[in-house]
């Protein structure tokens, strides 16, 4: 039984590394997409965040 409590652990270090770059592509793909639908609704970064208004024009 004590083997195989070492062997999981041992295996959960040796796999938690290669999982840490995996959550940071989809976190950073999450804002993308967040940043792409909000862009498309109107809105620009930028201090503070607005919505851009509608251009009239003026002919």
């Amino acid at each position: 039984m004590k083997k195989k409590q070492i062997l999981s652990m041992v295996v959960l270090l040796l796999i938690l590394p290669l999982l840490s770059g995996c959550w940071t592509l989809v976190a950073a793909g999450a804002g993308a997409y967040g940043g792409y639908k909000m862009k498309e609704n109107g809105y620009t970064l930028q201090n503070p965040i607005t919505k851009e208004k509608s251009k009239k024009s003026s002919q």
